[in-house]
């Protein structure tokens, strides 16, 4: 049931992006100071929903062995679900880290990766309802609606509010030239 579910939802998609030309998706603008996050890693593609599959399965490990809690120097207990190391654009392969912002990178676990982001401009996007499907339908309309991407570092920001997976807010942010 859960595969036919998941194929019913790549479908969708997929029709979607076939069938929308344009969409405008509602966002502010941002400026971010440089900042660092530690956390586990993928190197995924959208292509045939696999970053769905690769991404669920960062998220389960993150949980299931407790990855916050070994972030050294960890600056809040929000979730950066970040997409990075972009081989071309969207549709290209790319590298998802989940993690936390932390203090600095002098010390990275065994088994994570870390990562410094540059000060840039961002579009950001607030999701708001169930999750992931909310989260993938912001991302859906930033594909469609093609902001002049960066693709140095885009993320996700699950804090506080998205700690009720059936109504979650989830904050994301685009590189933007």
């Amino acid at each position: 049931m859960k595969t036919i579910k998941g194929l019913f939802y790549l479908v969708t998609v997929c029709l979607f992006m076939i069938s929308c030309d344009s969409v405008k998706i509602d966002h502010k603008n941002q400026e971010l100071p440089q900042f660092s996050i530690i956390g586990i890693s993928v190197h995924t593609t959208n292509a045939g929903g696999q970053s769905q599959k690769d991404i669920g399965d960062l998220f389960t490990k993150f949980m299931i062995e407790n990855t916050m809690a070994k972030i050294p120097g960890r600056l809040s207990d929000e979730t950066y679900c970040m997409y990075t190391d972009y081989e071309s654009d969207f549709q290209g392969p790319y590298t998802c880290i989940l993690g936390c912002k932390v203090k600095s990178l002098d010390s990275i676990p065994a088994g994570m990766i870390g990562k410094e982001i540059p000060a840039t401009k961002y579009n950001v996007y607030t999701s708001t309802g169930k999750l992931p499907d909310c989260v993938m339908n912001t991302w859906i309309g930033i594909w469609k609606s093609a902001p002049d991407r960066k693709y140095s570092a885009d993320f996700d920001v699950y804090g506080d509010k998205a700690k009720n997976p059936a109504n979650a807010e989830v904050e994301t942010y685009v590189s933007v030239k």
